[in-house]
């Protein structure tokens, strides 16, 4: 009787299929971009429904979070090395010409009655373990940009100081959430309920500040990471969007019973701000399409989102500045009768500010972009609207992956 071998041992082994090197997501990319739009925005109008309708700050230090957790692969040490690398040097492109600003205007260690504090305090424009020091209440610069600029100046500067911390603690909250995902994820949310309730009071400023920020926006920057991890598609299809919604209207709830609006929104109630923030990133992460190419209809704006994602520490440091300057040249146009009589409409527009908002922003993005590409070794670019090149590492050449 003749017998058949059977055609899975006849057919030769198959080569694994080599791993795919993970590349940019451009949801994620497309995310950011919004991010850093809002906050331009908002900080020029101060249109108090803007978080509402897009949280920046949640969904910035998100996909920050995820980020960091896949590049928690490789040794700690080095990836919060190659962190601070990249975060370090536009932030001390800023204070060179900021402090240098302040003290040619009078700043200096006399202003505070202890000079030895003073210069300590320095320190943190270097390493911005806590908010680096400015001077308060100097006059504005020949009608070009407005009094008390130092401020507008140092105003984004908690944002790095937030996430400096966030890379540092980083390898201890990804392992406790590999243990204890869910009490790792809401445990943020738990100290800012604690800090509303004054169940936990810290004093000076320095700790409590880095703690609020942390209890504010640490859910999202650990909901990133649970996103890189897979940990929220293990969930039940149905669990996010049931849970999220509620999360982010007890938020608003709060929110609209805390006497919510301008001069008081969310930026204001750091628990309204983070049910909201939570809820809302979750449905984002939730919703992720993980986009390796760009979807037909966004790939005109895909150099502009490139720019964006490429300057966007540029961008979120000096935008403030560009604010200030820009309303103070506007308002200078005033003084002209003929604009005054007859376009009054068009002279307390916020649409022409924001349309040179952003051209002094493209020429901050000129004029001090390029220490982006020196933090991250690559060769400096002026308008970088296509991905960096390969880079030669080795002797061996590889593309540089989404950061």
């Amino acid at each position: 009787m003749t017998t058949h071998a059977s055609p899975v041992t006849e057919a030769a082994p198959r080569e694994p299929a080599p791993a795919k090197k993970p590349g940019r997501d451009r949801y994620f990319d497309l995310l950011r971009a919004l991010a850093l739009f809002r906050v331009v925005l908002y900080h020029l109008t101060g249109w108090a429904w803007l978080p509402l309708v897009f949280p920046s700050m949640g969904v910035m230090f998100a996909l920050a979070g995820s980020l960091m957790a896949r590049s928690l692969k490789r040794p700690a040490v080095q990836v919060i090395r190659g962190r601070m690398r990249r975060l370090l040097p536009p932030l001390w492109l800023l204070g060179v010409v900021g402090v240098t600003g302040m003290v040619l205007q009078g700043w200096g260690p006399d202003e505070d009655g202890h000079p030895g504090w003073w210069l300590l305090h320095l320190t943190f424009w270097i390493v911005p373990l806590s908010d680096p020091p400015y001077a308060e209440g100097l006059p504005g610069v020949h009608g070009f940009i407005g009094e008390n600029w130092a401020a507008d100046l140092a105003g984004p500067l908690w944002y790095i100081r937030a996430y400096l911390w966030y890379v540092l603690l980083s390898p201890v909250l990804l392992k406790a959430l590999r243990a204890l995902p869910v009490l790792t994820i809401l445990a943020p949310i738990a100290l800012a309920v604690a800090f509303e309730q004054e169940w936990l009071t810290l004093p000076g400023e320095r700790i409590p500040s880095a703690l609020t920020d942390f209890s504010t926006f640490g859910a999202c920057w650990i909901l990133g990471m649970a996103h890189q991890e897979g940990i929220l598609r293990r969930l039940p299809r149905y669990i996010v969007p049931s849970v999220a919604p509620v999360i982010a209207l007890a938020g608003l709830w709060y929110a609209l019973h805390h006497d919510f609006g301008t001069g008081n929104d969310l930026d204001s109630m750091p628990l309204a701000q983070a049910l909201w923030s939570f809820g809302t990133v979750f449905l984002l992460l939730h919703l992720s399409p993980s986009w390796t190419e760009w979807p037909r209809r966004l790939r005109p704006f895909a150099d502009t989102i490139t720019l964006l994602n490429s300057r966007a520490v540029t961008i979120y440091l000096w935008h403030n500045t560009c604010i200030l300057i820009a309303a103070t040249l506007w308002d200078r146009l005033w003084g002209f009768p003929l604009l005054e009589q007859n376009v009054p409409g068009l002279l307390e527009s916020v649409w022409p500010v924001l349309i040179l908002v952003w051209i002094l922003i493209g020429c901050c993005v000129l004029a001090f972009g390029w220490a982006e590409d020196l933090a991250a070794k690559q060769r400096p670019r002026l308008w970088p609207t296509k991905e960096p090149g390969a880079r030669v590492r080795g002797g061996r050449r590889r593309s540089v992956p989404g950061s």
